[in-house]
């Protein structure tokens, strides 16, 4: 009997995994868990993470309504290392302890997807049973992340050089999909990539 099939995506930022994870949710009708959104439940008004944070950083840190002011919070740990790993040390449990939750309620033999950005910074490889890279040109990937968060060269360079390098994601991938050219193109290899077996692949 075959176990849970839980892939997990990944990639640099702006390289196209909501695209992905909307097609196989939306297309392929499979369960889809994203790790942005449990870190965002993690630092929601009154969480003990927020309070961390503001301790850390003061209230300024923190907009009208007493929710996280994540732009500001971007700017210091996007710049500042040390600060990145801080913060990741608080919200990273967070999110494992809900993905686990998630993990452990799925029938058994099924497939689910778990997007994870940091899926080897936080050393969340364990949780997948597959590694699934979406991949993109860095000249594409700079454009991208530019008109999509409406920022400066400098700004996108300092948030794609905070992770992992893009080809050492792709080196430790079961799958790599490249999405440097159409849309049907990435598709396809969605869809023949779904239907292989992990046991075949390697």
């Amino acid at each position: 009997m075959k176990n849970k099939r839980k892939i997990g995506l990944t990639g640099g930022i702006a390289t196209g995994k909501t695209t992905v994870s909307n097609y196989l949710k939306n297309i392929h009708q499979l369960p889809v868990f994203d790790a942005d959104i449990y870190a965002r439940e993690a630092v929601q008004i009154g969480s003990p993470v927020l309070n961390q944070i503001v301790k850390r950083y003061g209230s300024e840190l923190l907009l009208p309504d007493r929710s996280l002011n994540r732009q500001k919070l971007g700017e210091i740990v996007f710049n500042q290392p040390q600060e990145k790993q801080w913060l990741e040390e608080q919200i990273h449990p967070q999110v494992r302890d809900r993905f686990l939750r998630e993990i452990a309620a799925l029938p058994e033999q099924s497939t689910a997807v778990l997007v994870i950005p940091l899926l080897f910074e936080a050393q969340m490889t364990d949780l997948v049973t597959e590694i699934w890279v979406v991949s993109c040109p860095g000249d594409r990937q700079i454009q991208r992340l530019m008109e999509r968060d409406g920022l400066t060269l400098d700004q996108a360079r300092a948030r794609i050089n905070s992770q992992m390098p893009l080809f050492e994601k792709c080196d430790r991938a079961d799958i790599v999909l490249d999405n440097s050219s159409t849309l049907e193109h990435l598709i396809q290899q969605i869809d023949v990539a779904l239907m292989q077996d992990r046991d075949n692949r390697k």
